[in-house]
């Protein structure tokens, strides 16, 4: 290797090194997805677009994206107990807001392991207790999310032959329902009967990894096993289902104001597909904020009602850059607060 060889491979393997590959493949998957949202149109015009805004809606707009982190707490309570004690409200919230500020500015999706970790650090329930709870959450959304997709679907008309990015809309949707009804089922027989399930993931573990890890991964099954108690109770189920879809109403109440404010004249139905395409479409490994599959999902979920590309970069711009300002502010708010820092959000386990 000659030594113009080994300059140029040097700062590539410190690079790779420093940083893990997954947030590498983000950071390029979102700059290709923002070059695609943005290649054909107009920045000026779009940035004329959001100063046309009307401001009343678009200020609705705000309020109600920001008042689902509220709501998330409220619907947190039934899921997260202490021996079985509902948790106070404000450290909860402070938990919450942390962790969708750390999604925000942190890489690798840390938001779910920050908003865990400030949970317990905020009233001591157990690490692993907390992001179990955090786990049947993100499985009810999944769920709610697929249930107004599909009235989304059936109130705006669209045949079994649309298609998303080559992919039919229709297969999407039914993809997901399998995927989530799949992880609630196990998540149920997990809970309903621990013995033999955490006895077989006992067995496996010893089989498949070293001792050492085997005894910690399956030390964490067990205190996930209490995360998931929610299960055990039908009407506390019932109850976290409910504020499941007033979370997710109030959301798409958001993105129908938000087409009101830029004058996108689609029906309102449309807002369910919007929001629903885009909380698959930032599954994807992205940048903190999820900057680049947003846009992206947004212009998709848009063009199917028509909408021409200028006014949906608008649209995906306008709504994603102003939501994201007020729970990261209450975030590093609740951070203070919390006594905790960035830093340690970054590195957090149990």
């Amino acid at each position: 290797m000659t030594p113009g060889q080994r300059n140029l491979q040097s700062p590539i393997a410190h690079l790779q090194s420093r940083i893990p590959w997954p947030t590498l493949l983000g950071v390029v998957l979102s700059i290709a997805l923002l070059w695609w949202t943005l290649h054909d149109v107009s920045l000026r015009e779009v940035w004329g677009h959001i100063r046309q805004v009307r401001l009343a809606p678009f200020a609705a707009t705000i309020v109600l994206a920001t008042l689902t982190f509220p709501l998330r707490t409220v619907r947190w309570r039934y899921l997260l107990r202490l021996e079985g004690a509902p948790l106070p409200f404000v450290p909860l919230w402070h938990a919450t807001a942390i962790g969708f500020m750390a999604n925000n500015l942190l890489p690798a999706r840390a938001g779910e392991v920050a908003r865990a970790y400030a949970a317990r650090k905020l009233t001591a329930v157990p690490f692993t207790q907390a992001l179990a709870s955090l786990v049947v959450e993100r499985v009810l959304d999944g769920i709610g999310i697929v249930a107004l997709l599909t009235v989304a679907i059936w109130a705006g008309g669209f045949d079994a032959t649309t298609t998303v990015a080559g992919i039919r809309l229709v297969s999407i949707v039914r993809s997901a329902a399998i995927v989530f009804v799949a992880a609630l089922a196990a998540a149920a027989i997990f809970v309903h009967w621990p013995g033999p399930a955490l006895r077989l993931a006992d067995a496996w573990l010893r089989r498949l990894l070293p001792a050492r890890w085997g005894d910690k991964i399956f030390a964490a099954l067990e205190g996930v096993v209490s995360g998931l108690d929610v299960l055990r109770s039908p009407a506390r189920l019932l109850r976290v289902g409910f504020w499941t879809l007033v979370v997710w109403l109030v959301n798409a109440a958001s993105f129908w104001t938000c087409l009101i404010a830029f004058e996108i004249d689609i029906p309102a139905s449309a807002a369910l597909l919007v929001q629903g395409l885009i909380a698959f479409g930032v599954a994807v490994p992205a940048t903190p904020g999820f900057w680049g599959p947003w846009e992206a999902a947004c212009r998709v979920s848009l063009a199917l009602y028509g909408v021409e590309a200028s006014r949906a970069v608008s649209y995906a711009v306008g709504y994603h850059l102003f939501t994201f300002i007020p729970i990261t502010v209450l975030g590093l708010f609740s951070l203070s607060r919390a006594h905790l820092h960035l830093a340690e959000l970054k590195d957090s386990k149990e």
